[in-house]
């Protein structure tokens, strides 16, 4: 097949990193580039070149492509250059666009959603929002030492013994987990809170603290998610981390349920009751926050109280979170074309989670 990867517009990652270029090359695909796709990635276009690709021009690439790749979608005005039947692999958040999936319904083209991949083992390989979510982690806990007026580890020195910063972290998911053990690396004290009580070895094999609600609703069928909880529950919640809160220097928060609004996790009270200069980075920010304070993509102030609400996190590391993308797609790729384009198996859980649009009357 012949592979497009188009510069993004407004996200410094490109779809497809030459190591990974090389991998399609090698498996007998054809691979086009836009010339200064990877630039933001810090990959030149004789990187491209060395790994095998083609360097064109946009044009080239909307006409001739057979695949376009991309991390942000594609706009409408350059979907309607496309010649029918191509496909586009990209992130469409349909859970919070619906619209996406009739749109495509009504088009000539496919499209495969990388967010829509379910949580399986056999889709590990492919799965986006985990390699996103742990860059995400990575970098949250190094924004706030930068940020925090004082030190994370302890330091015993001539003048004086600096107690370690105390995180707390809402959510041991992926990303959850990677602020654990960055945090841990770089010396603080660590809780973490998480309603899923599955999750407290992994929290505790790792040097944290875990701290527990009793009476949370589980669904095994939650792909590993946090589900919403009753009322009763969250009032109980958001007193408890009110009270670990309170005594916290840094605050990390992931806790998303996809398709939904985040939940408000901390409240304004509980910013107030924070140390002055303390920081809390919010990653659930894209879906309203888990602070409810939390501008998305604006760090705010209340209290001397820092608040960073940054959904672009991951987007920062570029080079390395292109390579991660790039190879959960390449995953994608060989297991859902294995058989060519014309055999692709509709039924499949990968691919019926993923797909957006009409289903081939062959299929």
């Amino acid at each position: 097949m012949i592979f497009g990867i188009l510069t993004e517009q407004d996200d410094p990652r490109v779809a497809s990193a030459p190591a990974t270029v090389k991998k399609m090359i090698a498996a007998g695909h054809v691979v086009m580039v836009q010339s200064g796709a990877g630039d933001r990635a810090f990959y030149s276009d004789q990187d491209f070149i060395d790994a095998g690709a083609e360097i064109v021009s946009s044009g080239k690439i909307l006409t001739e492509a057979e695949v376009i790749v991309s991390h942000e979608p594609i706009s409408s005005a350059l979907m309607k250059e496309l010649k029918a039947g191509t496909i586009l692999i990209s992130m469409f958040s349909p859970r919070s666009n619906p619209e996406v999936k009739s749109a495509f319904e009504a088009s000539n083209l496919w499209a495969f959603s990388m967010d829509m991949i379910p949580r399986t083992s056999i889709a590990q390989s492919m799965d986006v929002l985990s390699s996103t979510a742990s860059l995400a982690g990575y970098r949250a806990v190094l924004v706030a030492a930068a940020q925090l007026p004082g030190y994370f580890p302890m330091l015993m020195t001539a003048a004086g013994t600096i107690p370690p910063a105390k995180v707390l972290i809402l959510g041991a998911g992926v990303a959850g987990l990677q602020a654990i053990a960055t945090s841990r690396r770089l010396g603080a004290k660590v809780e973490v809170f998480d309603v899923r009580a599955a999750v407290k070895e992994e929290v505790e094999s790792l040097g944290a603290k875990f701290i527990e609600v009793a009476g949370a609703q589980e669904d095994q069928a939650a792909g590993g998610y946090a589900i919403t909880q009753t009322e009763e529950y969250q009032r109980k919640q958001r007193d408890l981390i009110h009270e670990h809160a309170s005594k916290s220097d840094v605050i990390i928060t992931t806790a998303n349920i996809p398709g939904r609004k985040a939940p408000i996790l901390i409240e304004q009270r509980t910013v107030e009751a924070m140390r002055k200069g303390s920081v809390i980075i919010d990653l659930a920010a894209a879906t309203g926050g888990n602070c409810a304070l939390t501008q998305n993509d604006q760090t705010v102030v209340h209290h001397d109280v820092s608040i960073i609400g940054n959904s672009l996190l991951a987007a920062g590391m570029s080079r390395d979170a292109s390579l991660l993308y790039s190879n959960n797609v390449w995953s994608f790729v060989q297991y859902v074309f294995k058989d060519g384009k014309d055999k692709v198996d509709f039924s499949n859980d990968i691919v019926s989670s993923t797909f957006l649009g009409k289903v081939p009357q062959t299929a």
